[in-house]
């Protein structure tokens, strides 16, 4: 009895729980939570779940009634599964545990889900708990391989180990390791990371560096704790500094690094400070950057010198993809000499303008703008105190050009264009400014053409075309320049052309061109001319006004083109050689245009007693015009020329080559010229001009050579008489002057075999710094950072086991050689006579020394000489460069971090350049 009294109070017991023991399997807990069961197709995981989510239907269908009586407010709601399929493979195997539900993957394997993607050794998958842990594996020699590789759409992390929940989306993580931060050259490597979701990391004992080793950087910023965005920012908060592991002094109490990789941000240009002895301490190149847009920039940046003096620099970058690019600068400087109150007290002003435009090609193929602008004061460059400047110490002339041209497509084309230019020398002060000028070109016409096939004989080939050029010119010096005494000076022309020539053949090999040229020139401002006898003077009158004069012109010309050849034996070195021969001989006449001339009545002015009007002076108004006047002489010249190219073929060294012999050219364009004027009274004959070149080593090094001959002699003042100089006791031909110059580039890589003949050397030269594109003399001084000179990693390259019994140096040198020679007058002198030279070599993989001189050998002495020694610290450049004489001797010392985001972590030490008498 008592036995089944216990028997149904259990069964009385059961029959109450039953219904709440139903409720809890409907609504199971979060870790029963099956991936993806909207999809049972999608995943592996959810195959071997099939018979548990059928169970687990069936209790709910039989326990939709008990549901209904549970208050809302006492059940968990329950959270929403994956939303998309998880996939995993591996390389060794993939093993399923029932048991412990979970996936266990070896040896390469991957888990993809959505736009997260995980790569490690081993990867543990719960897919009960819906978490992922994943950490690398040892190989057969212990060493630690295949760590995990943690990605998100275009962030990665690489740690030792990981962690991650597919529900939260929040991992834990073990020493990971992020390169390139946010699009940045910043990498992180931390010894535990939590991801908090997909845009913030809170890490921990972070070491922050630019080095590429994350293992053992050369130095590092060690932050306690960190809060990583990814793409926005990186706020740390107390940080030390660690060169080679070793702690330095310098840290900050928090720090922030924007990581923004879409645009650069705003923020201040650190000065470098410097002593000079005339103007005291200074801080140079300090400002402030503002990032206005994705499409151009601004930095502000100016030096303070405690006598006063000051400069300010404004820079802009613009780019507008597959449309146009450039770069927009101004410098003023304001320099003061000694002190306020004392006699050699001066100040002085000077600026200097630059633009660089340029336009994309396809952007518009019938249009084009163009810029390419450099002026300012002719003595910025010499009297500037900052050393960025240093690079174009030895520039004498600027030039500017800007211009707009469009072509207007059709059967005849049209091509109109308008522009501005402007030179200027910078020891005479002399500024050439056209403002604006205008032209217009109509393509060549062919008459009488065929419609189809080519053209042939004299009537086929006559043809002619238009050109229209509208000028506006001002000559003026700096101190004028733009003031209204400039303006009233300027001076207009207007010059239509219409040019007729024909081509066709004389005797089969004689080509000839006949042709004729009508010009007509129109000024708006002539000069007459009358004498005052009272004053015994010429005077000079302008007129205002639109005046015109007409010029026409004929010209023929034979050439033809002759072969000599010299045959050697058979199996000899040289094959042949071969002189071509390229004679040329032209006519032209001018006849006088004396209606354009007028004359006044003059005294003598050899004689200071004559008082009657004895001379007849002829003049024409439209001399000092921009055009010019025409010639009243009539004038009828014969031109002649004669062009030889001297060439050989030889055996080629190269046994490879597909040819047994190859061209060399021995003797290149040996040219000489000269005319003769019929119509002349005397010195009818013009000197003989020579030139060409010889090349020494084949596309290295060529002598250019140019020479004039004269055959007339001078009398006791120096001047051409009618006489040949070879009956006034001389030679037949007089040397009135020669030329000679050549330049050679030459590096280590010419002297090793199997070396690739079209490497060249080539640097770049930056916007700022300045410099010749040939490097001749030397790079320029670049003090804000960047590397200038210093050998560039190539991570494409392995490195090389040092042999030091076969250690190669590295070597470049660029020479270049000029001589002339003087004796127009009798002066037989060397007019310049210099060597200039620049190279660099690496002592080592990281070291270079370079440097740039020259000597003159016409007046003894070194010419502006620069040493500039780099090394290339992997993540830090040094750099020391040294005038150490001239009115420009300074040096700088830089040392600092590569990179833009930390380019303000440097040491800069200078000595400015100082002026001497």
């Amino acid at each position: 009895m008592q036995t089944k009294t216990v028997h149904l109070s259990l069964f009385i017991c059961l029959f109450l729980l039953c219904p709440f023991l139903m409720v809890a399997q409907e609504f199971p807990s979060k870790n029963n939570a099956i991936p993806a069961e909207k999809d049972p197709d999608s995943s592996k995981v959810i195959e071997q779940s099939l018979d548990t989510l059928s169970r687990k239907q069936t209790l709910k269908d039989t326990t939709i009634n008990v549901r209904n009586t549970i208050r809302p407010d006492s059940v968990r709601t329950k959270k929403e599964p994956l939303t998309d399929k998880v996939t995993y493979k591996a390389t060794d195997y993939e093993r399923i545990s029932r048991s412990k539900k979970k996936i266990f993957l070896y040896n390469e394997a991957e888990v993809i889900y959505e736009d997260i993607q995980i790569n490690a050794g081993e990867i543990i998958l719960d897919y009960e708990k819906n978490t992922v842990f994943a950490k690398g594996i040892k190989d057969t020699s212990g060493v630690y391989t295949q760590i995990p590789i943690f990605k998100q759409g275009l962030n990665e992390v690489m740690p030792d180990s990981i962690k991650f929940n597919f529900d939260s989306e929040k991992a834990l993580i073990y020493g990971s390791r992020v390169e390139g931060a946010g699009g940045q050259e910043i990498n992180l490597k931390s010894e535990i990371s939590k991801r908090v979701n997909d845009s913030v990391v809170f890490m921990s004992n972070v070491k922050i560096t630019t080095s590429k080793n994350l293992d053992d950087p050369e130095y590092y910023f060690y932050a306690r704790k960190v809060k990583f965005v990814p793409g926005q920012k990186l706020v740390t908060g107390l940080t030390n500094m660690y060169i080679a592991d070793v702690p330095t002094p310098i840290g900050l109490p928090f720090a922030f690094f924007p990581l923004n990789k879409q645009q650069s941000v705003s923020g201040f240009l650190i000065p470098s400070p410097g002593e000079t002895r005339q103007r005291g301490y200074f801080l140079q190149n300090g400002g402030y950057y503002f990032a206005l847009s994705d499409y151009y920039n601004l930095a502000i940046t100016g030096d303070y010198y405690t006598n006063g003096s000051y400069a300010l620099r404004a820079d802009s970058d613009y780019r507008l993809r597959y449309k146009f690019n450039g770069r927009l600068s101004f410098n003023f400087e304001k320099i003061l000499a000694s002190e306020r109150g004392l006699p050699d007290f001066s100040e002085t002003n000077t600026y200097n303008i630059r633009w660089n435009h340029t336009q994309d090609q396809k952007s518009s193929p019938n249009s084009r703008f163009s810029a390419s602008v450099n002026l300012g004061s002719s003595d910025f460059f010499q009297q500037s105190i900052n050393q960025s400047n240093t690079g174009n110490f030895l520039t004498n002339n600027f030039s500017s050009s800007v211009s707009y041209s469009r072509t207007f497509p059709g059967k005849t084309p049209v091509n109109v264009t308008v522009a501005a230019t402007h030179s200027q020398n910078s020891q005479t002060e002399v500024i050439n400014l056209t403002l604006p000028s205008a032209q217009v070109n109509v393509d060549r016409i062919f008459p009488f053409a065929p419609k189809s096939g080519s053209k042939k004989g004299i009537i086929q080939n006559i043809n002619f075309n238009y050109s229209l050029r509208a000028n506006n010119q001002y000559v003026t010096t700096d101190s004028l320049f733009f003031t209204s005494e400039m303006f009233r000076d300027g001076r207009s022309s207007i010059q239509q052309t219409i040019p007729i020539s024909t081509n066709f053949k004389v005797a089969k090999y004689i080509s000839a061109t006949l042709g004729a040229n009508y010009t007509e020139n129109t000024v708006f401002r002539t000069i007459d001319q009358s004498f005052d006898q009272e004053n015994n003077e010429v005077v000079r009158d302008t007129v205002n006004g639109i005046a015109s004069y007409r010029t026409y012109g004929t010209s023929a010309s034979l050439g033809t083109t002759l072969y000599g050849f010299f045959n050697f034996k058979k199996g000899s070195k040289i094959e042949s050689i071969r002189h071509v021969i390229r004679p040329n001989i032209a006519i032209s006449y001018t006849p006088a245009f004396d209606q354009f001339f007028e004359s006044y009545q003059r005294t003598d002015p050899n004689d200071p007693t004559a008082t009657d009007l004895t001379e007849t002076v002829e003049f024409s108004r439209f001399e000092g015009s921009l055009l010019g006047a025409p010639s009243n002489r009539e004038n009828a010249s014969l031109s002649l020329g004669v062009s030889n190219v001297i060439e050989a073929k030889v055996r080629d060294k190269d046994t490879a080559a597909t040819e047994d012999y190859k061209k060399i050219a021995l003797l290149r364009n040996l040219n000489f010229r000269t005319s003769y004027n019929i119509t002349a009274d005397s010195l009818r004959l013009s000197p003989i001009s020579v030139s060409g070149a010889i090349p020494i080593v084949e596309n290295k090094l060529e002598i250019n050579f140019s020479a004039s001959l004269d055959i007339y002699a001078l009398n006791s003042n120096n001047t051409r008489i009618n006489t040949l100089n070879i009956n006034n006791g001389g030679s037949l031909f007089r040397i009135t002057g020669a030329r000679a110059n050549f330049g050679y580039s030459f590096s280590s890589k010419d002297f090793e075999k199997g070396r690739d003949k079209n490497t060249n050397r080539t640097q770049n030269q930056t916007f700022a710094a300045g410099g010749r594109p040939d490097d001749l003399f030397g790079g320029g001084v670049d003090i804000t950072g960047n590397s200038n000179g210093l050998p560039e990693d190539d991570e494409d390259q392995e490195e090389q086991e040092i042999q030091f019994y076969n250690f190669k140096i590295p070597w470049n040198l660029r020479v270049s050689y000029e001589v002339s020679y003087v004796n127009s007058a009798r002066q037989n002198q060397i007019g310049t006579h210099s060597l200039v030279f620049s190279g660099d070599i690496e002592l080592g993989k990281r070291w270079t020394v370079g440097g740039s001189s020259g000597y003159d050998l016409a007046n003894p002495g070194f010419t502006f000489t620069s040493l500039q020694f780099g090394r290339d610290l992997e993540s830090w450049n040094l750099r020391f460069n040294w005038v150490p004489f001239s009115t420009r001797s300074s040096w700088n010392f830089f040392i600092g971090i590569k990179g833009n985001l930390l380019s303000d972590i440097k040491y800069d030490k200078r000595r400015a350049p100082d002026e001497r008498l």
